[in-house]
């Protein structure tokens, strides 16, 4: 191997080995001074080649089998790893980031790997904004352009990348720079409202979690730890070391602080989230069945609402990185980008536009080609909540009110046993009649699968390793709708104003239940869970020992924080309403079997 020092001054050092010639820390210079660093993966023949960027802040000279006091990123490589053991193929592995591509892979292939640690992170210094700020997304954007004209480049730009390094996807290619060329999001958020900060207004405490656990310790300057390249012996979070106050200084309000204090949707969300109208772009938006508090919303919401002309859909199911990693998926990446990067005939222009993995009981999945979304052919079907019974059927039901205690189980109805199979995929919606004792009133709807035997059917998520097959949130003073963009089976809040409930008082909630497949098979039993706390499985913590937080059902996607939630408002009880010409009910988009 031959690799020079780097140098006080942070001159770029240069490594040849595993078939790459990788430049680190090469410097990209910002319009206002700020200089970014980047770490540059090229084939070793000199020439221009298709280049694929990620750009965040999770520290570039971090390993994903970093096993440092920052290392928890090792405990989730090791289980995927050895559920798969086709990672490890074709590559030494040691260049593997969280949640970006292996250039030992793509590499060798023709392609050009960069990745950029964001303004204020890692090795990159500036003032610390991330969650797809202002700032960080004109950032990305002259990290593009830049990439785009260096001797190495065939002009031609690919973004691709999982969660934070495919959300940022979304805001970047509404700027439409000019060397964009395509982008994969892989379950990437789109709404930053919505898709993890307030689901259905309600506040959630992933943001938290997620910021002290994975980003804060990667602040450029932190000196917190002294985690450095293993390739350049270099700390990762860049040369100097700055005091808890200037640290401080250096970043703006956390997210977490920002979406607890900011009950609507003002100029900040706004501000972070992408027009989508904008994007114009090839686009492949793959979203995860088990993501639903971050990593399935916005893929389904991306791929509609995005301007391309060229897009494509993919819905799968297991962790939040296996599918990224798999050989299944890492082909479905490269023929997608050879397609549009390259120009080479991959067969992507014989790709579906929609290809699902049907989720059936015992994590079992069946990929299947379709052409739009929702597909075409679903019958959408009401399910009346049928009062006395408890049950679910198609016919309207009034009757007595129930009152539960929103500190309780709720309430719960169900479908009879299936007496044959039942294939329900699609997004879905619930509408509700409700009354609170006070105030407000918060919604939580679950909707499981339980197996002949009484026991639920759960799945691997993205981030928690039995999940339901759908959740839905929404608090009540959140109501109000927006006609325009409203859909019978995707209710769209504006969250721009509040609407409190007067005790007592009954009214209308259309509430998002975020879409799901599952194949209901015979003996089998659907239920609509209605309560007002989160979902749990009472498994009790069926997550790892040494994973960072308890897993019941929903992973980090709390909503517990007693500033947004005090129990004088939302701990008290709360009334279902049975009346005539309001009868509630449930949308689910049943699947008839394609014809042969």
């Amino acid at each position: 191997m031959n690799q020079s020092s780097p140098s006080s001054n942070r001159s770029v050092a240069e490594t040849v080995a595993d078939g790459m010639r990788i430049l680190w820390d090469v410097p990209i210079p910002m319009e206002d001074g700020v200089v970014l660093r980047a770490d540059v993966f090229l084939p070793t023949k000199p020439g221009r080649y298709a280049v694929i960027m990620s750009h965040g802040p999770y520290g570039k000279g971090v390993t994903f089998q970093d096993k440092s006091e920052i290392g928890w990123y090792s405990l989730a490589w090791d289980r995927m790893v050895a559920d798969y053991p086709e990672i490890l193929e074709g590559s030494s592995n040691k260049y593997q980031n969280w949640e970006t591509v292996d250039p030992e892979k793509w590499v060798p292939d023709g392609f050009v790997c960069v990745r950029v640690d964001s303004r204020g992170a890692g090795r990159s210094p500036g003032v610390f904004d991330p969650t797809s700020s202002p700032r960080e997304i004109r950032d990305f954007y002259n990290c593009i352009e830049w990439a785009g004209v260096q001797e190495w480049s065939n002009g031609k730009v690919g973004l691709n990348g999982i969660s934070y390094y495919a959300t940022n996807q979304w805001q970047v290619a509404a700027l439409q720079p000019p060397h964009l060329a395509a982008i994969c999001v892989w379950e990437g958020a789109a709404d930053r409202y919505r898709d993890g900060s307030r689901h259905g207004g309600i506040y959630t405490q992933f943001s938290k979690i997620w910021f002290d656990l994975q980003v804060l310790p990667l602040q450029h300057g932190y000196g917190g730890h002294d985690v450095r390249s293993k390739f350049t012996g270099e700390r990762v979070t860049g040369p100097e070391t700055l005091t808890d106050e200037e640290l401080k200084a250096n970043r703006r309000l956390p997210w977490a602080e920002e979406a607890l204090h900011r009950v609507l949707e003002d100029d900040y969300f706004q501000d972070r989230t992408a027009d989508l109208s904008r994007i114009t772009v090839p686009l492949l938006s793959a979203g995860n069945w088990g993501g639903m508090g971050l990593h399935t919303r916005g893929n389904f919401e991306g791929f509609l609402g995005a301007a391309s002309k060229q897009k494509w859909l993919r819905a799968h199911g297991d962790t939040h990185y296996s599918p990224f990693y798999r050989n299944e998926g890492v082909e479905l990446q490269k023929r997608f980008f050879g397609h549009f990067l390259q120009g080479k005939d991959t067969g992507w222009d014989r790709q579906p536009r929609v290809q699902l993995q049907i989720r059936s009981p015992g994590e079992q999945f069946d990929v299947r080609d379709e052409q739009e979304w929702p597909l075409a052919r679903t019958k959408w079907t009401r399910f009346y909540l049928a009062p006395e019974s408890r049950t679910l059927d198609t016919s309207p039901h009034t009757g007595a009110p129930i009152t539960y205690d929103a500190t309780g189980d709720g309430v719960t109805f169900s479908l009879p046993p299936a007496k044959v199979g039942m294939e329900i995929t699609g997004p879905m919606a619930a509408r509700l009649v409700v009354s609170s004792e006070t105030a407000d009133a918060d919604l939580f709807l679950a909707l499981r699968l339980f197996a002949p035997d009484g026991n639920e059917v759960l799945f691997m998520g993205s981030n928690d390793p039995h999940v339901p097959i759908g959740l839905g949130w929404l608090r009540a003073s959140h109501r109000k709708l927006d006609p325009e963009r409203t859909l019978p089976y995707r209710p769209y809040h504006t969250h721009d104003e509040l609407q409190p409930l007067v005790p007592g008082q009954p009214v209308v909630l259309d509430i998002e239940i975020l879409p799901t497949s599952i194949v209901v098979p015979a003996g089998y039993t659907l239920r609509l869970d209605v309560r007002g706390k989160d979902y749990d499985h009472q498994l009790g913590d069926s997550g790892q020992s040494d994973a960072p937080h308890a897993m019941t059902g929903i992973g980090p996607f709390v909503h517990t924080d007693p500033q947004d939630r005090p129990m004088e408002i939302f701990g008290k009880k709360n009334t279902l309403h049975f009346e005539e010409g309001r009868e509630p009910f449930l949308l689910l988009p049943v699947i008839p079997a394609k014809a042969p």
